[in-house]
């Protein structure tokens, strides 16, 4: 089995401007010339705005992202401190917006919600972009 690297975490305030500065951080770990850097970021921005929008961490909050290399895929952790109803996929063509899980279904590798204790993880991993494809045939 083989083990990723934590290449960081950082704790947010749940306010929109968090949005700005996780992607920043997700540049800053990754690098310009990192091969899932363009999914992992628009990724990142779409879970934590809606760790800021919709969970109990918004309006100053806590929003906790994670981010490691495991070698062929990036894992993302979003840690937010929940809410009353648990994120889903919308229906893409009765949803006015909503529309983030939909991105996050479509181009991660593996995606899920965990509900826990102090709150809930959004997740997701991005394989890395190979001869075009990113995805297992």
């Amino acid at each position: 089995m083989r083990i990723g690297r934590l290449l960081g975490v950082t704790d947010l305030i749940g306010r929109p401007e968090a949005v700005s500065l996780a992607r920043e951080f997700v540049r800053r770990k990754l690098g310009d010339n990192h091969p899932a850097l363009d999914d992992v970021t628009l990724l990142v921005s779409e879970v934590v705005t809606n760790a800021v929008v919709h969970s109990e961490s918004r309006n100053g909050g806590r929003v906790t992202l994670a981010l490691a290399d495991c070698h062929d895929l990036v894992h993302v952790d979003v840690v937010d401190a929940g809410g009353d109803t648990a994120p889903h996929v919308r229906d893409p063509l009765l949803a006015e917006g909503g529309r983030g899980l939909l991105l996050v279904e479509t181009l991660s590798y593996r995606w899920n919600v965990h509900e826990h204790a102090t709150g809930r993880t959004v997740w997701f991993q991005i394989r890395y972009k190979q001869d075009g494809n990113d995805r297992d045939p």
